[in-house]
């Protein structure tokens, strides 16, 4: 008994390992399932608003627009008269048939005879008159199987040319607004390269395409130069405080597109405070009408400012990588300055120099606010875009634009991996960063591009406060809060500039998209770096496509893909707060994505195996385990959403409705109107939030990084 007893005990302790192995493996099954879902998830949600509006703006720019054929206008007739209902049917083609007149009755019997695949034995040049009469006699002249074939044809003939509007309203509802437009307009949309022939064959785009190019190449070169200097500079020991100096050069980062552009026109415009209220009206040296700094030299001078941040983070960040004991162990070799230079300094900042050159490339080429403001009369291709799609409507003609501004700037990308592919400028191990042996005479060259690139760009920012609290700029200098109250507004001005509506709305904007932007990033770092499902590497690229592509074409593919998603009207996100959310979200979750992978990696992967062993989901694991040690990027990814809500232009210019304006759009719109005072003021609050978030989340992000910190550390 005692042994049968010990034969029971030992068999149910064989059997609870076995029962905790099936429970660990449905755990596991069940996390397995969970992640699947969260990853088909986040892969349809980045499909759906990053790939699909690129895909909408492709397919539109081969969209053909051509009159139906007569078979076509008769098919569509015949359907949409089969709509009406019986009781209404004859009494309204009898109608019709009693309105014809002589050239309708021409007409219609001309293509009655087409229709019935017969030749028209009448000359259609003659006058109606003469048409009408051998018309008939050669309708008479049919046999009569013949005779009946052009009647039935006839009698649609008629309606088809000359009453089809009226009957595309009958029968509106029934037919649906595509086959109703069509049906109105007799045109349908075919697919073709003739959008693409006809940029390619207009002069006006030619010249525009020229311009486009020329202005690219010429502020690529000047900024990328510049900012190299600067890089070279604050990482070489050669500028004084070189945190300070960062500080004002990276101060373009935080403030709307036009500012720059705006602030230039307030200094040396026709109505300039230097231009015009200096040289012209003191000094009586210039005529500010004649001598000011609207053309492609003001132009190149505004994109220069405005895009040297972004050059100087990448050529940044490529000398901090670098290893300063190669350019220290230069001078012992027996290389002298220029050599150090040529050998040493320029192939290991080449790899950043290539990304920073296709970057500046990229948004000259797609900047459309500053030459807009500064052109005079100076046509660029981005400033086409925005004519075609405001003015004339034609989405497929400024699609295929969008699509061709995206062929120069790959073929240089192509061209500049060509070059030193083979090389790897990469140097194992960290070196302290002293002060590089720089010649006295670089050094106050060095001085002297930082001082005026940081002093220019404090003169745009003193122009914009001053401008904020000016009367009228250019013609009463006496101070005033109206811009920011309206109840104070100068006299003068229309009623509708002045106040912060629009500031209010671009910061609901970028209170809603920015946590939400930060959170997805983390998820969608969190799927590519530690779920890794198939085709990983493509969510990933879908995530960078907003990185890579202009933001004009991104917003032009929001109005493309949600106008009428899946033809359904009802889902439409057209002129909706959504739809700006959506496109600032997603137009900028690359950023945090970035961050988050960066940090996963330093991440060993057995914390996410301990807390699957101690049986927590993962959601757990998300929630209670990533979010928590992801910190830094989510504040990052939050911050860097937040920003862009508060300053974008170009991606969203086109989605924004009566019902929700944006500040950076009222700039423009301002300051093209000349309204310089309220495009100062709607600047100054947008700058004024934009350095209050990064103080706050810039202290939050050093809370985080020590906990962060400590919580590697523990793990």
């Amino acid at each position: 008994m005692a042994r049968r007893d010990g034969g029971v005990a030992g068999a149910r302790s064989r059997a609870w390992p076995l029962a905790g192995r099936g429970r660990l493996m449905k755990a596991r099954q069940k996390q397995t399932a969970a992640g699947a879902l969260l990853s088909l998830v986040v892969a349809a949600l980045l499909v759906i608003f990053i790939a699909v509006p690129f895909a909408a703006v492709l397919r539109e720019s081969v969209v053909v627009s051509q009159p139906m054929s007569l078979q076509r206008l008769d098919r569509i007739t015949r359907e949409a008269i089969a709509e009406i209902p019986d009781a209404e049917r004859d009494v309204a083609l009898a109608r019709w048939a009693g309105q014809i007149t002589p050239s309708e009755r021409v007409e219609a019997m001309a293509a009655a005879f087409h229709l019935a695949d017969r030749d028209v034995p009448w000359d259609r040049s003659r006058p109606y008159e003469e048409q009408d009469r051998r018309a008939q006699a050669a309708h008479a002249a049919l046999d009569p199987v013949a005779r009946s074939e052009v009647d039935d044809f006839f009698a649609v003939a008629h309606v088809m040319l000359h009453k089809r509007t009226a009957l595309a309203f009958m029968v509106r509802e029934e037919i649906g607004k595509a086959r109703f437009d069509g049906m109105r307009s007799g045109v349908e949309r075919q697919f073709g390269l003739a959008n693409y022939a006809e940029v390619l064959a207009t002069p006006h785009f030619q010249r525009a395409a020229i311009n486009s190019l020329t202005l690219a190449s010429v502020t690529t070169l000047m900024t990328v130069s510049l900012a190299f200097a600067l890089a070279y500079g604050l990482n070489s020991g050669a500028l004084p405080r070189p945190g300070l100096m960062r500080g004002v050069l990276l101060l373009p980062l935080v403030a709307p597109p036009v500012l720059i552009a705006t602030a230039t026109l307030m200094l040396f415009g026709r109505r300039g405070l230097i231009t015009n209220g200096l040289l012209d009206g003191a000094l009586g040296l210039v005529d500010a009408d004649q001598v000011n700094i609207y053309g492609p030299v003001g132009i190149v001078v505004v994109q220069m400012l405005a895009f040297l941040p972004a050059a100087l983070i990448v050529l940044d960040n490529g000398f901090r990588d670098s290893d300063p004991r190669l350019v220290e162990a230069a001078p012992g070799l027996g290389a002298g300055y220029g050599a150090q230079m040529r050998s040493v300094v320029l192939p290991m900042s080449f790899p950043a120099l290539k990304r920073t050159i296709v970057l500046v490339f990229i948004m000259a080429l797609t900047d459309f606010s500053n030459p807009m403001l500064l052109g005079g009369g100076f046509p660029v291709l981005a400033e086409v875009i925005y004519d075609q799609i405001t003015a004339y409507r034609n989405m497929p003609l400024a699609a295929a634009v969008c699509i061709i501004l995206l062929i120069p700037p790959l073929l240089l990308y192509v061209a500049l991996e060509q070059i030193g592919r083979r090389r790897r400028f990469f140097v194992p191990g960290a070196a302290p960063r002293g002060v590089l042996p720089v010649p006295a005479p670089a050094r106050r060259l060095l001085a002297g591009l930082a001082l005026a690139a940081g002093g220019a760009i404090l003169l745009v920012y003193g122009t914009m406060i001053l401008g904020a609290f000016t009367r009228i700029w250019g013609v009463d200098r006496g101070l005033t809060l109206g811009y920011f109250i309206p109840a104070l507004q100068p006299t003068g001005l229309p009623t509708n500039v002045a106040g912060m509506s629009e500031v209010a709305d671009s910061l609901r904007l970028a209170l809603v998209a920015a946590p939400l932007g930060g959170l997805l990033a983390v998820l969608v770092a969190y799927v590519v770096e530690r779920l890794r499902p198939p085709g990983s590497g493509v969510i990933f690229f879908i995530t960078l496509m907003p990185a890579i592509l202009p933001g004009i074409i991104f917003g032009i593919g929001y109005i493309l893909a949600f106008n009428a998603p899946f033809g359904i009207p009802a889902l439409s996100l057209s002129g909706t707060f959504a739809i700006l959310v959506l496109n600032v979200m997603f137009g900028n979750l690359f950023v945090g994505v970035l961050a988050g992978r960066a940090a996963l990696q330093r991440l060993d992967r057995s914390v996410d195996e301990a807390a699957e062993g101690l049986g927590a989901g993962i959601g757990a694991q998300i929630g209670l385990i990533m979010l928590p040690l992801l910190r830094v990027p989510i504040l990052l990814g939050t911050l860097y959403v937040f920003i862009d809500a508060l300053t974008t232009l170009s991606s969203v210019i086109f989605l924004v409705s009566g019902d929700h304006k944006l500040a950076s759009i009222a700039i423009f719109n301002a300051a093209n109107g000349s309204s310089f005072g309220p495009a100062a003021a709607k600047s100054v609050a947008l700058l004024v939030i934009a350095l209050t978030a990064m103080a706050l989340l810039r202290r939050m992000e050093r809370r985080a990084g020590t906990g962060f910190r400590k919580e590697v550390v523990q793990a």
